[in-house]
């Protein structure tokens, strides 16, 4: 496996816009991993298959095909369906997929082949306490529930999708709540995640800090390694 940098926390932290620009800082690829899980809802949706049923969305993300393309377009068995992902339906769905056992064994194997070949910055809710354990860096982003709203009713205002404020943070609520009390993976930060809260912090200053913290880490490892027993760190 490459180098991973694992970014979670819960929705509207920034996750997936911060993960994007850092990789590009960086010069590494992207993992979004909140895409893969909304094209195996996208295919669930259009199978008809039984969301409640851990064997048949197992049956179904068997026989399916996601990739993730370097310009952030998502493909369903060869499908551009980048724009479909998006929809309410699918978000409203995504739940049912995200507490399938049998998904998420299925994707941790895609994520995990996906940064074997390539030095990765992957974002989603359980990347560093259990897809990536071993993690160059982790990073758990969070932000106050209203600012997270904000930005995410923003999203849908640019996308065209009908909300309010108000049920943007009602859904917003009970997800979090969902996501931490989930059984499997549930959404919380690992041991030696660095916690980052966004709120009231511009973009530009967010991935700096990222990057800065990235960097350092990289040197301390180089001078880790170049310190082991034949290595060639001199005193």
């Amino acid at each position: 496996m490459r180098n991973v940098i694992t970014i979670d926390g819960p929705a509207g932290a920034g996750k997936s816009t911060v993960a994007r620009l850092l990789a590009d800082r960086l010069g590494w690829s992207l993992l979004d991993t909140g895409s893969m899980y909304r094209a195996v809802t996208l295919a669930a949706i259009r199978a008809k298959a039984d969301l409640s049923s851990d064997r048949a969305l197992e049956e179904l993300v068997e026989r399916i095909r996601v990739e993730l393309l370097p310009n952030g377009n998502v493909l369903l068995d060869g499908e551009d369906v980048t724009r479909e992902i998006r929809s309410i339906q699918v978000t409203s769905a995504s739940r049912f997929i995200a507490d399938s056992p049998s998904v998420r064994r299925r994707l941790v194997g895609w994520q995990r082949e996906f940064a074997s070949i390539q030095n990765t910055v992957t974002e989603g809710r359980d990347q560093g306490t259990i897809v990536f354990p071993d993690a160059l860096r982790k990073f758990f982003l969070t932000a106050g529930e209203e600012e997270r709203a904000r930005r995410r009713y923003a999203q849908h205002l640019s996308q065209g999708q009908p909300s309010t404020f108000e049920q943007v943070l009602a859904d917003q609520r009970e997800r979090d709540a969902r996501d931490r009390a989930r059984a499997i993976a549930p959404m919380e930060p690992a041991r030696d995640a660095v916690v980052f809260d966004t709120t009231g912090l511009d973009l530009e200053t967010v991935i700096d800090r990222l990057a800065e913290n990235v960097t350092a880490r990289l040197s301390e490892r180089d001078h880790e390694t170049r310190s082991l027993p034949g290595g060639t760190c001199r005193p």
